[in-house]
């Protein structure tokens, strides 16, 4: 085995703090939690009365939510479990899948759950932004279906631009965003005075007796659970921003958040205190607990600054439904789709078949629910199964990491008390929405499941053969002048991590039939590695000039571009003068022409000679059909530039045992 060479690779993140990554930080991983303030005290005051109890009960309940569960767990503990300096429930799921088999459905409910997030926050956030209009006179009046074709014209843009990538424009998101918390912090200092008593909210006191007295007071956890939905974001993006960037401008974040939410709560003592506030009494007293914050003058100017803090909080989202589902793909967790790059920056893709999913989700969200308030019984329920499953497989890491037993216990003890406390109160917004949440998540984990076992079925299949046994018969036949030359060089894919092994199917489709003559057969091996970005090939010459076995490693995050990749390696093997690519037709060889590369796919179809459990047969007509949707594994690998030979074959996972076939003789021929 020769040295293992390097392609290209990903520059690896360094952990460093600056002022450009402290801005990037601010504009690509705080548009969710950034944006809670719209919408936070509006779902905690709705259909109640408002009073002391009630505004400094939730404030000091949001208080600590922000710090148990965003400050201490995700920038204190979960940042530290990095994946070369790649962060997310796959990139945590990659560090610790070798430890329990069962943690890939953590990782696959994880990320189910952010997808199915992914279509309720734009809607949401959009949404409640545009809804502060209302508080200007002349749009008092404005009907929900006026509201609603604002926003379904800005998702429409905002989606048709995704093609053309966020480079271009990316670079505006951390000032907009440092203008939308320098807003939100201007805007609760100038109305803390309103009420100084808010103050007292501090003491942890107010959210345990809140907790215990106030009538359903438990079951308003799922109101203040909205103001750290964005905090595994934290985590989703910290390989483009970095630990220290995160942790200090998170500083700065939730200094602007609290400063904000403590304005609301002096400023709804103030003024509303006494008020039933159901919808009738919101719209005829134009009650926003967060644009009551702004003078009639700054409304305009703080509802576009709020619409582009709502849009860059949706481009996080969808960026990261992005990048989860390419690792998914890469982990075979998710059927192959076409990924595309819309500029050499660092983490840009683009996934089409993504894309036009999350369009027609969020479009369906904003028509069924039409209103903000609405929208928030959908909102939460599918990020809290994401924190839970966050727990269980950092808890797993922990292990890994020999942390002494009793602080990983306290670790998932506390947090799954206090996780499953919210999850039990967003399950009061069950049946008023957050249904459409649990079957989006439950379709995404579906998929993501079936894909997974049918693989794992079908690996039962794959016969694996040594390649020492066949040597001979191939340099033979490469020899054999009587066969037709079907390709100067064959190529074909193999599933084989063992190098001394090649799939039975390979060495049929080459020896068998009509034999496949080639005077170079390449076996490449494709292996995904657990970390993100490695990227480098080894070459084993079995038979120098007649048979090579070429590997790709290939971190989790790193497209499989095999056409590219492959062209490289001959180029380099041709330069180190390992292998001779020319023609070998004698008219091409004097001119030096190099031969033809010829590829071959095996495709494979269930074959009906199979005897399945009803389960198992389920699993694999639903995992042939979602084949029908996916890309072909052509297009899959980066070959589609290529000369491509798809050759079909059966997949008999397993045999029919007992056939009753019985044989029927002619009366002449009985004895």
């Amino acid at each position: 085995m020769n040295p293992d060479r390097k392609l290209p690779v990903v520059p690896k993140h360094v952990d460093k703090l600056s002022a450009a990554g402290f801005l990037v930080a601010l504009g690509i991983i705080y548009g969710d939690i950034g944006t809670s303030p719209l919408y936070v005290f509006n779902a905690v005051i709705g259909n109640r009365l408002i009073s002391r109890e009630l505004i400094l009960g939730t404030l000091s309940l949001i208080l600590w939510t922000l710090t148990v569960q965003t400050t201490i767990k995700y920038v204190i503990m979960v940042l530290r479990a990095d994946n070369k300096g790649e962060g997310g429930i796959f990139a945590l799921f990659a560090l610790v899948r070798r430890r329990r088999k069962w943690l890939v459905i953590p990782a696959m409910i994880g990320g189910a759950s952010l997808l199915a997030d992914g279509m309720i926050t734009p809607p949401i956030s959009i949404t409640s932004a545009i809804e502060g209009l209302k508080e200007l006179p002349a749009f008092q009046s404005i009907g929900h279906s006026t509201v609603e074709y604002i926003v379904i014209g800005i998702i429409c843009i905002f989606f048709f631009s995704q093609q053309f990538g966020t480079h271009s424009i990316g670079r505006l998101f951390g000032p907009v965003m440092s203008t939308w918390f320098l807003m939100l912090a201007i805007l609760g200092i100038i109305h803390i005075s309103d009420d100084l008593s808010v103050l007292e909210a501090v003491n942890p006191y107010y959210a345990i007796e809140f907790l215990f007295t106030y009538p359903k007071g438990f079951w308003l956890l799922g109101a203040v659970f909205l103001c750290t939905t964005g905090a595994e974001a934290l985590y989703s993006d910290l390989g483009h921003c970095g630990r220290s960037n995160i942790r200090i401008s998170w500083i700065f974040v939730k200094t602007c958040l609290l400063l904000n939410y403590f304005g609301q709560a002096a400023n709804l003592l103030k003024h509303n205190t006494g008020v039933f506030a159901d919808s009738s009494t919101k719209e005829a007293l134009g009650l926003n607990a967060f644009y009551d914050l702004m003078p009639q003058w700054f409304i305009v100017p703080g509802v576009i600054i709020a619409t582009s803090a709502a849009i860059i909080a949706s481009q996080a989202m969808v960026s990261g439904s992005f990048t989860l589902i390419n690792e998914a793909i890469r982990l075979n967790l998710w059927p192959r789709l076409k990924v595309k790059y819309p500029s050499e920056a660092k983490g840009q893709i683009f996934i089409p078949g993504i894309n036009m999913i999350l369009f027609i989700g969020c479009i369906g969200v904003v028509l069924y629910f039409r209103e903000s308030a609405r929208m928030e019984a959908a909102y939460g329920l599918a990020i809290i199964a994401t924190m839970i499953m966050t727990t269980i497989l950092f808890a797993n890491y922990l292990v890994l990491h020999r942390v002494k037993p009793g602080w990983i216990y306290f670790f998932i003890v506390f947090y799954l008390v206090v996780e499953v406390s919210f999850l039990i109160a967003l399950m009061d917004k069950f049946i008023h929405g957050g249904y459409m949440t649990v079957l989006i998540g439950f379709v995404m984990f579906a998929v993501m499941y079936i894909w997974y076992r049918a693989r794992k079925i079908k690996n039962r299949y794959v016969e694996f053969v040594r390649v020492e046994e066949y040597i001979t018969k191939l340099e033979e036949l490469s020899n054999d002048s009587t066969v037709p030359k079907y390709a100067t060089h064959l190529v074909y894919l193999t599933s084989a991590n063992n190098h001394k092994e090649i799939e039975h199917k390979i060495m049929f489709s080459i020896l068998s039939g009509k034999p496949k003559r080639a005077d170079i057969y390449w076996f490449v091996h494709v292996d995904t590695l657990d970390e993100p970005y490695t990227c480098e090939y080894s070459v084993e010459h079995i038979i120098p000039n007649d048979i090579i076995r070429v590997e790709f490693r290939l971190g989790f995050r790193i497209p499989p571009r095999i056409n590219l990749m492959f062209k490289k390696v001959v180029e380099d093997l041709v330069a180190n003068r390992e292998v001779n690519v020319t023609s070998r037709y004698e008219s091409q060889q004097r001119h030096n022409v190099v031969g033809d590369f010829q590829f071959v796919v095996m495709e494979k179809f269930l074959s009906q000679d199979n005897e399945l459990p009803f389960i198992e047969k389920i699993y694999m007509q639903f995992y042939f059909w979602l084949k029908e949707f996916s890309l072909s594994e052509e297009r899959g690998f980066g070959l589609e530039q290529s000369n491509v030979v798809v050759e079909k074959f059966p997949l008999i996972v397993s045999p029919v045992s007992k056939l009753k076939l019985k044989r029927i003789y002619s009366p002449d021929e009985e004895i």
